[in-house]
């Protein structure tokens, strides 16, 4: 198990360099000009001295080589720079927008493993059944829908529509910003804190849901037709039991995988949920740097995504290969 984790953590090693290398050189292929906007903002055009003195104040005339090695000084020193845009450190910046992302990322998750892998479970026992039928239609249908209409949708149905009706207060739900943004134990909300978080979490969720029901339906179904379970439902015990004992573990291996790579994934993945809902997580300040080409603060963010994808891709296959040695053993031959 020990080489295992110590090949994991190099191969973690190798692609956090390719991937955060991959990213700075993408951020140059960006049309426009990081130092026009700055000096003239967008659609003007600005006084050529001034759009001088930027590049000469954050290197932006300096080679492309020498900027991408002066980016790795400061990041393995820790140091993230300051935001063109604001002037503030960006370490400073991720930690008002990252407790956002995860608390957001937890709330949507727990949705995913509370309603999905209970559907796909149900449709599994049940197979070919009326909820079987409706369930994959359902989770077919949310796999399809792209989160932005997703989004809207659910503003106007439980936002606009309660507000011009004059429903009460408990059924409305909010569409923008965080409320108190007051929370319990870092992910509880209190306050009115909830109404804000309830339609960013479904939203966020309702892809991760659907993919989880449908891992789990098929999963099970592979285990149904497994010999063991007909071992031990001849061995008298109740179907319950064998549910529970044999089935269930050996059915979640594969959903297991799927909900630690979808927390990774949802933290940076909310651009387009953070940005409809202004939850002012990572999502959406990565997609302001972007369009302010605010590159400090677009790096920064994103290496906090790729880390803390890489690193619970790590976690997710560790677990695997101990609910699977054939995983590490396989591993291990591989050449």
């Amino acid at each position: 198990m020990t080489a295992y984790i110590v090949r994991r953590l190099v191969q973690v090693v190798v692609t956090i360099f390719f991937a955060l290398t991959f990213l700075f050189l993408l951020y140059f292929a960006l049309p426009g000009d990081a130092a026009t906007l700055l000096a003239g903002g967008d659609g003007r055009v600005p006084d050529p001295v001034t759009v001088r003195q930027v590049q000469d104040r954050y290197g932006l005339d300096d080679p492309l080589p020498t900027q991408l090695a002066s980016y790795w000084q400061r990041l393995v020193q820790g140091d993230l720079g300051q935001s063109y845009q604001s002037g503030r450190d960006v370490t400073s910046l991720l930690l008002e927008a990252a407790p956002r992302s995860i608390r957001l990322s937890i709330w949507a998750i727990m949705i995913e493993v509370v309603v999905g892998i209970s559907v796909g479970l149900i449709s599994a026992v049940r197979r070919s059944s009326l909820i079987d039928r409706l369930s994959t239609a359902v989770t077919a249908m949310a796999s399809a829908v792209p989160v932005f209409v997703l989004a809207f949708v659910l503003q106007y149905l439980f936002a606009v529509i309660p507000e011009d009706q004059g429903w009460a207060d408990f059924f409305r739900f909010e569409t923008s910003g965080r409320g108190d943004d007051t929370w319990l134990l870092f992910f509880i909300p209190t306050g009115n804190t909830w109404r804000y978080l309830v339609l960013p979490a479904v939203t966020l969720a309702s892809v991760s849901a659907a993919l989880a029901a449908r891992t789990a339906r098929g999963s099970m179904l592979e285990v149904l037709g497994a010999d063991f379970m007909r071992t031990a439902k001849a061995k008298g015990l109740r179907d319950r039991e064998v549910l529970a004992k044999h089935g269930l573990r050996n059915a979640m291996l594969p959903v297991v995988a799927l909900i630690g790579l979808d927390f990774g994934t949802s933290i940076g993945a909310a651009v387009l949920t953070e940005t409809a809902f202004s939850w002012g997580g990572l999502g959406f300040y990565i997609a302001e740097s972007v369009r302010r080409r605010d590159l400090p603060v677009l790096l920064g963010f994103t290496t906090v995504v790729v880390l803390a994808y890489c690193l619970i891709n790590l976690l997710v296959d560790i677990c695997y290969a101990w609910f699977d040695p054939r995983v590490r053993l396989r591993a291990g031959t591989a050449k």
